[in-house]
């Protein structure tokens, strides 16, 4: 079982960090050296890497004690496969709109009896072909992650429903498009959206799952981590640069002067 899996099923606070327009092993290893993270997220829906990035990305990560995931659109079964057979520990579904849409991104996740994901024992995740199939199924429907994110009026609808599922480990919530979603775009403090956490907090304390989320700068992730949130993800690699650059500047101010 991965880290992230593993520290979800405990209750452990986990901290990720995305990575997607400035896809690099060596972003990824530069942020397992600088500690404090326990993983990684693959951002598939919106950088669209290759899968051999995508495959290189996560030996990085484990070369550096991190775990990682990877979202994508909810729209192509194969997909996940190809995610996760180079060494993808787990699948994130965006823009889910039903509870229906979401136990189908669990089928496609998982082998029979389960689900319906296709077989195939060549990849990192069957140890290429060097495990009995019987055994990689088992191994895999076990330990893949499987998160569906919230940031959809249907999905808030259907959270209950979402968090019962069995084989949904985490629900996320995506803030931005959260807001949007209830039409009050980058207030991430307006009570809807407000009100729509604490139903995902509800539906996870019930069903016993666990819930994550972007969060939106420190005072958005306290507020949060004190409703329950365990998987937080603070920043990403687009902003890791933004703020190391500013930071530059601020340091050598006497330097930037017109």
């Amino acid at each position: 079982m991965g880290l992230i899996k593993e520290r979800m099923a405990a209750g452990e606070f986990t901290r990720v960090i995305g990575i997607g327009r400035v896809m690099h092993h060596n972003l990824v290893q530069i942020i397992g050296m600088q500690g404090g993270f326990h993983g990684v997220w693959f951002d598939h829906e919106h950088c669209g890497f290759s899968i051999e990035q995508l495959e290189i990305g996560t030996l990085a990560a484990r070369s550096q004690g991190l775990d990682n995931f990877v979202r994508i659109a909810p729209t192509d079964y194969a997909l996940v496969s190809k995610c996760l057979e180079p060494g993808g520990s787990g699948i994130m579904a965006a823009q889910i709109v039903s509870a229906e849409q979401a136990e189908e991104i669990v089928a496609w996740t998982k082998f029979r009896p389960r689900g319906t994901r296709g077989l195939n024992v060549s990849g990192y995740d069957g140890r290429f072909g060097t495990i009995p199939a019987a055994q990689y199924c088992e191994q895999a429907n076990r330990d893949t992650l499987v998160a569906i994110q919230v940031e959809t009026t249907g999905a808030v609808d259907d959270c209950d429903q979402i968090a019962a599922i069995d084989g949904v480990d985490l629900l996320f919530v995506g803030p931005a498009d959260l807001s949007q979603s209830l039409g009050v775009t980058g207030d991430f403090f307006n009570p809807k959206c407000i009100e729509a956490i604490d139903r995902v907090s509800a539906a996870c304390r019930k069903h016993g799952k666990q819930w994550g989320a972007v969060s939106a700068g420190p005072e958005h992730a306290g507020m949060l981590v004190e409703k329950g949130c365990k998987l937080l993800s603070p920043s990403n690699d687009s902003r890791l640069i933004t703020s190391g650059l500013q930071a530059v500047k601020d340091q050598y101010a006497n330097f930037f002067e017109e």
